[in-house]
Parts: C-alpha cells; structure tokens; sequence
C-alpha cells in the first residue's frame, strides 16, 4: 500500500480533478494612501470543503477503528479472499 502526503494525492482520494482557484495575494501590512485598509480573503479548494464535511461525520464507529488499527499493528488483520472476490464482483454489478 502506499501513503502518499501531499495535496494530489489528497486530491486523487477525493476524486478531485483540475486545479484549484488561486486568490492574488495583495500586501495589506501598510495602509493605502486613502487611510483604509484592505480586507484578508481566502478560498477553500473543493478536497478541503469535502474533508471539512466528513470531518464532522457521527457515522465513524470508533471502537471498529480501533481494533482494526490494532490488528494491522500486530499483523493480525486479514480478510478472505473470498470476501474481497465477492464484494468486488458486487460492486461491478451494482449490488
């Protein structure tokens, strides 16, 4: 398996394809001559408003979390092939 730790390979996990709208970065540290100040904006990418949703999620069953990480730590963790097999074919059928 391999763990990526970047922003595509964020984007490759969500299905997130194309680039992400960029903001024109202004220098607010001096005022402008009329005496106002500019307002700081920021723009969220698609992957990071979909990350924050899930984020919150209650659906999450943490005990099953936790012993599967148990289990993969030990080397213990396996699933039939059988089961992987099954699921597999269901999935390409729609089931």
């Amino acid at each position: 398996m391999e763990i990526r730790n970047s922003l595509e390979g964020l984007k490759s996990l969500l299905g997130v394809n194309g680039s992400t709208p960029t903001v024109p970065q202004t220098n607010t540290s001096a005022a402008p001559s009329g005496g106002t100040f500019s307002a700081d904006s920021a723009t969220l990418s698609n992957a990071a408003s979909e990350v924050a949703q899930t984020a919150g999620d209650d659906g999450v069953r943490a005990d099953k979390v936790a012993l599967i990480q148990a289990a993969l730590a030990s080397g213990t963790y396996s699933v039939p092939a059988s089961a992987v097999a099954s699921n597999l074919i269901g999935a390409m059928l729609g089931e």
